[in-house]
């Protein structure tokens, strides 16, 4: 028993040696999960299309979700997490999105859908990606051809999602830095921009332009949209809602560039794209040509989505979006029972799993789980250690 300990000692010795040396050069690709979950888009798109027929906002809210996903740590739905202390406090109280961005609730529907086709093989990342294509085409909007294969991080950034997603009051030269940052062009940044042709905006995000700016917005329009956003700053007025298009709300169209060329846009970083600077070209065209503007849409989210994924070895496979499963960890009391746990935990897990004949009472990692395992080292190795239950998080 002790050679074939020794030997399996070494293979794993070997293994983790190799895979430290390896690069993950994964790419994405629309066909990845033909073979491994050959109907996870079909079952995508059925919860999308329940969810935009029962309320049509939510279009809007699903495309801006994988927006606000990307343009944070990359495409990774690491905007879903929600908080877990001390180690991850969630992007959803980040100022962009805080009482803002909506959609969670589909996307944890389609996952739960997915997961029932094919467990432990699709990520988040992926359905927040494919979700936003099929909420567009869902109303009128084009359609794209997804790229595949990311895989969820392990981690959120409250602090970059404060820093990196553009807000309601940034200037021009703002907006462009902040999407040049993220590999996309002034052109790229007007076309994204376009997807407020549907959605809804809160009061507090455009109360300062419609009663303090008589400069480049027009008369009537400020006029109709301060019956809908009071003057006064309450909890109640600022989460009034109103339409970033008030022709046409729920359709996906090109009016939204017309309505800035009619100093109509409601947020000031929507009017910025149209007001005597170098994107006003940009603006024109679209509101000119709907093709134009819709075709460049479906290309500038393909490359939106490709900012920075996970993919290969790297991040995770999500079980439930919001965080990860826990497992049993007892505490110890220094680290050198820790390391010496772990220790015995791998070499005991691979011995078990190689074993040709089981005793009565070992580990059978099939049926009693890694939780098993733990409290079966615990009670070896863990003398003098606390059995508590940390929050340690697991890869599923």
């Amino acid at each position: 028993m002790g050679g074939r300990i020794s030997s399996v000692t070494t293979t794993f010795a070997i293994i983790v040696v190799l895979l430290g040396t390896i690069t993950c050069e994964a790419q994405l690709s629309s066909t990845f999960y033909d073979t491994s979950c050959p109907n996870a888009l079909t079952t995508i798109r059925n919860t999308i299309r329940t969810a935009v027929s029962k309320e049509r906002r939510m279009a809007a809210s699903l495309v801006r979700l994988h927006f606000h996903d990307c343009f944070v740590q990359g495409c990774d739905a690491s905007i879903l997490l929600d908080d877990s202390p001390p180690t991850i406090v969630s992007e959803k109280g980040a100022f962009a999105n805080n009482n803002s961005i909506r959609g969670y609730e589909v996307i944890d529907q389609a996952k739960a859908a997915v997961e029932k086709v094919c467990p432990g093989v699709v990520s988040c990342a992926d359905i927040v990606a494919v979700a936003a294509r099929d909420a567009s085409f869902a109303v009128g909007g084009p359609s794209w051809v997804v790229k595949l294969g990311r895989r969820d991080s392990s981690t959120a950034s409250i602090i970059l999602a404060n820093t990196d997603l553009p807000l309601a009051s940034d200037d021009l030269t703002t907006l462009i830095s902040k999407f040049n940052n993220k590999g996309l062009s002034a052109r790229e940044m007007v076309t994204l921009s376009g997807a407020h042709t549907i959605g809804q905006a809160r009061c507090v995000t455009f109360r300062n332009r419609i009663y303090g700016n008589s400069s480049d917005i027009d008369a009537g329009f400020a006029r109709t949209r301060q019956r809908g956003c009071p003057s006064l700053n309450s909890n109640d007025n600022n989460k009034r809602l109103s339409p970033l298009d008030l022709v046409t709300p729920n359709s996906f169209d090109n009016n939204y560039f017309k309505n800035l060329i009619q100093k109509k846009g409601l947020l000031q970083s929507d009017q910025v794209l149209f007001s005597g600077g170098s994107t006003d070209s940009i603006v024109s065209e679209y509101s000119q040509n709907p093709t134009t503007f819709k075709s460049d849409f479906a290309a500038a989210m393909i490359k939106m989505g490709d900012i920075s994924p996970l993919t290969g070895s790297a991040g995770i496979i999500r079980k439930i979006c919001i965080s990860f499963r826990r497992f049993c960890f007892p505490r110890w009391p220094n680290k050198w029972y820790q390391r010496r746990w772990l220790i015995n935990l791998v070499l005991r897990s691979i011995y078990e799993k190689h074993r040709k004949s089981s005793r009565q009472g070992g580990l059978s990692g099939e049926s009693r789980g890694l939780c098993g395992v733990v409290m079966d080292e615990y009670s070896k190795h863990g003398e003098g250690a606390r059995g508590d239950v940390l929050n340690v998080k697991t890869h599923t």
